[in-house]
């Protein structure tokens, strides 16, 4: 006989049906009676309240991400809804899968601009893979599994579900039962074995191979996979901002990361292959740079679940649509040993120059003033304390950028930041979802001044339920990238980029998190120190060089070769 139960117990129960055990969210008046219901359910379902509904959704991206699991979010309707919408896009650029709940107000009202009414769907069905409005509480359990399907399977994303009073507290015949299959929606293609066949040719004869591992390399668990057919075919592996971690940085066969603030290197060298293989990439402007000078010599082999990729910016040879793991596991037996030593050897001019004209400075400055110190110096020490095993996080900015380039990582999933919609505040909230989805893990949060305090509220949740992340303010008194790009090409107009900053170390305390200040390079190793060890949340505001900049650099509207090593002085090959 089954069992008759309100809407709101219903979507508690088909949240834990669907293996959540954590909630970010915040409580409001057309939620209202789902927090009611939750109140009994506390001890299976974990609610965190964040200080901002943007510090949710960013929590929950960085909950997944970490985790590998769904993040999911409970907020109110209205101005609750709309604060959401710059994280449901980040995660839908990114490929991050999201479960988010807006409560809505009564059905009757619906249309008649009620108080805190806003069109949700409307609002947010083009940066979701889909947007429902829960009407009543009989479709609870067949939206709720929809819904989960939906953001985990295929390319992932966030999904939304507009949940209306009626609904919460109407009534439904409980029975839940978890969504395998869509009609019209195939999250799993098999590799055409054509394809496949394809580009195992075009990879054994080719003389100058090179791989770019993207974020769908982590999404789809390849890391393996990746490694062995790079291994065994002798070819060297770049990436992405977002596939940072799908090869340790020790590995030999890594040559570093592409794009506009990426290694020399494998920049230079994309416009000397002549087979890319492009696993769970987007080729974003970032990464290719001037579209009509990018790997014009190559052919081009695209990996990708997610088949509206194809094509879209680079002209592709082979496409193999399909899910990253699976399409390298059914190359692999097709591959053949091979050695491509000459070539690879080519990497360690552009590298020893990389390092020679860039990362000394950078690492071991000599030309600071008053005891400031560099991003890439501190970042790089952090990362050693931990001995190259913690999860970055970062903020959007220089920050990024140095810390994408500095930070040294072992396992996979260890770098988390914001890539295609670079969200500043991102930071502070993603670390704390990203220590809740891996708590054996040292979380380190790197943000700028400007970013920091876009979210710094967010201090109030670590404060709440003691999470132990540790956070370093890479403080420089200026939104530093648009400080720099104003300076290279903007004739050093720096309009609205110097910042006035509150004493952060006391912000910090306010809150009960331990904190100090680094003023000078001589305090920075035993500050370090102090915060890896401490069991607790920790901060260091760090005196960071005003004029500091990140370089290499592709400026904007050039080729991937055509590279800045400091601002006077380009590459040459």
């Amino acid at each position: 006989m089954s069992e008759k139960i309100q809407g709101s117990e219903a979507m508690c129960r088909a949240l834990i049906a669907e293996g959540v055990d954590t909630i970010f969210g915040y409580p409001g008046g057309q939620i209202m009676s789902f927090y009611d219901t939750l109140y009994g359910y506390q001890d299976r379902l974990h609610h965190i309240l964040t200080r901002h509904e943007q510090g949710a959704v960013h929590a929950a991206q960085g909950y997944a991400r970490s985790s590998g699991k769904v993040g999911v979010v409970t907020v109110t309707s209205g101005p609750a809804a709309t604060n959401l919408i710059t994280g449901i896009c980040d995660a839908m650029t990114d490929s991050t899968p999201l479960v988010v709940i807006t409560g809505q107000v009564a059905v009757a009202s619906l249309g008649t601009d009620a108080f805190q009414e806003t069109d949700v769907l409307g609002i947010t069905q083009p940066i979701t893979k889909w947007s429902y409005q829960i009407r009543s509480a009989e479709e609870i359990p067949w939206a709720v599994a929809r819904a989960f399907y939906l953001a985990s399977t295929g390319r992932p994303g966030p999904v939304v579900l507009d949940f209306t009073k009626n609904a919460q507290i109407g009534s439904v015949e409980w029975d839940y039962t978890p969504v395998k299959y869509i009609r019209s929606y195939d999250p799993d293609p098999e590799p055409a074995p054509q394809s496949v066949l394809d580009a195992a040719t075009l990879l054994n004869h080719a003389k100058r191979p090179m791989i770019l591992a993207g974020h769908g390399v982590l999404i789809s668990g390849a890391e393996s996979e990746l490694i062995a057919l790079a291994e065994k075919a002798d070819v060297p592996v770049a990436t992405t901002l977002l596939g940072l971690s799908s090869i340790p940085s020790d590995h030999y066969l890594n040559k570093g990361m592409i794009g506009m603030h990426g290694n020399i290197a494998p920049n230079i060298n994309t416009n000397e292959a002549d087979v890319i293989l492009a696993v769970g990439m987007r080729f974003s402007d970032r990464v290719t740079g001037r579209l009509d000078a990018y790997a014009r010599q190559a052919k081009i082999i695209h990996i990708d679940i997610d088949e509206s990729e194809f094509n879209k910016n680079v002209r592709t040879d082979v496409h193999i649509h399909s899910d990253a793991r699976k399409a390298l596991q059914t190359l692999l037996p097709h591959i053949n040993k091979s050695s491509h030593s000459e070539w690879l050897d080519t990497f360690d001019a552009p590298r020893q120059t990389e390092e020679v004209e860039v990362m000394q400075r950078e690492l071991h400055p000599i030309d600071t003033r008053n005891g400031a110190m560099r991003m890439g110096q501190v970042i790089r020490k952090v990362s050693e304390a931990s001995n190259n095993n913690g999860i970055l996080v970062t903020d959007v900015g220089q920050n990024q950028m140095m810390s994408a380039r500095y930070f040294k990582y072992s396992y996979p999933n260890s770098v988390i930041s914001s890539g295609g919609l670079g969200t500043m505040g991102f930071c502070l909230p993603a670390a704390i979802g990203a220590k809740i989805g891996a708590p054996e893990r040292q979380v380190f949060a790197f943000m700028g001044d400007g970013g920091f305090q876009m979210t710094m509220q967010e201090l109030g949740t670590i404060m709440d339920y003691r999470i132990p992340v540790k956070i370093i303010i890479l403080n420089n008194n200026f939104l530093g990238n648009v400080r720099q790009w104003q300076e290279l090409f903007f004739n050093s107009h720096f309009m609205a980029t110097p910042l006035l900053n509150p004493d952060f170390a006391m912000v910090s305390k306010a809150y009960g998190i331990p904190a100090e200040d680094v003023n000078d390079v001589s305090e920075l190793d035993a500050a370090i120190g102090r915060m890896v060890s401490s069991d607790t949340a920790y901060m260091l505001n760090v005196n960071i060089e005003a004029e500091d900049m990140v370089f290499p650099m592709i400026a904007p509207g050039s080729a991937v070769d055509e590279i800045l090593l400091n601002r006077t002085k380009k590459y040459q090959k």
